[in-house]
């Protein structure tokens, strides 16, 4: 069962036009990942302990640069009853530290795109993090987004284990 979920997935994938592995999510990659070594919580805490605050529809580590430091955090987007919020989880604590509604612009495209592939979930977001993850030991998640396939709801993981990035569906029906 598990190999033709897997299997699926990667056609799915193919057919999204995106191969299964590919590279890290941009130019800081190395950056990201150097971060990440210093953090205790997974991007699948930061999921659980956005979903006071709805339902996770997709979850991202960001590491901001400013002139004096790096700050290291995890962006939850969640949906309730309609509205869109940006949930942002210390990523030394695990708690909330910021809840930010949105209500237009690029973000807001993205939200109600990503709630209509979770609409059609029966898994959840982190549920399917977590499978990506433990399927690949040494890896750690670092973006859960979901999407549409064919009217299909898959997520897609982005892992890293040093500086090997990996790419990995999982199906949310």
């Amino acid at each position: 069962m598990k190999s033709a979920i897997a299997v699926a997935a990667v056609l799915a994938a193919t057919s999204l036009g995106i191969p299964p592995a590919t590279a890290g999510p941009g130019g800081s990659d190395a950056a990201l990942a150097d971060a990440l070594e210093r953090v205790e919580v997974s991007l699948e805490r930061g999921l659980a302990a956005s979903s006071r605050e709805g339902t996770p529809i997709s979850a991202k580590y960001e590491l901001l640069e400013d002139d004096d430091a790096d700050e290291l955090r995890i962006s939850v987007y969640t949906m309730r009853g309609g509205s869109f919020a940006k949930v942002i989880i210390d990523c030394m604590t695990g708690k909330i530290a910021a809840v930010v509604p949105i209500a237009y612009g690029e973000e807001l495209a993205a939200a109600e795109r990503q709630s209509k592939a979770m609409a059609r979930a029966k898994r959840s977001l982190e549920a399917a993090t977590v499978q990506a993850s433990s399927g690949h030991r040494g890896y750690r998640a670092t973006s859960a987004l979901p999407d549409l396939q064919d009217g299909r709801p898959l997520a897609k993981v982005i892992l890293v284990d040093g500086s090997v990035w990996k790419t990995v569906y999982e199906m949310l029906d």
